[in-house]
């Protein structure tokens, strides 16, 4: 079947990661929508990523942790 993937920033996505790329082994069909500016949220093959503008950047991000 077809599956968005909304994640939260941060280890929210560590932990989805392998799950999602295991779905799309399976022949789901997988579309992970992530900010254009994150913490280790990179793309790869196994899905399909779209990305959503920020007013933030990573220097911001990272200061308000």
């Amino acid at each position: 079947g077809k599956l968005l993937v909304v994640p939260m920033v941060g280890s929210h996505w560590l932990s989805m990661k392998e799950a999602v790329e295991k779905l799309s082994e399976r022949g789901h069909e997988v579309v992970v929508l992530m900010p254009e500016v994150s913490w280790h949220m990179e793309t790869t093959q196994a899905y399909t990523v779209l990305t959503y503008p920020v007013t933030q950047t990573l220097e911001e991000l990272d200061n308000s942790f």
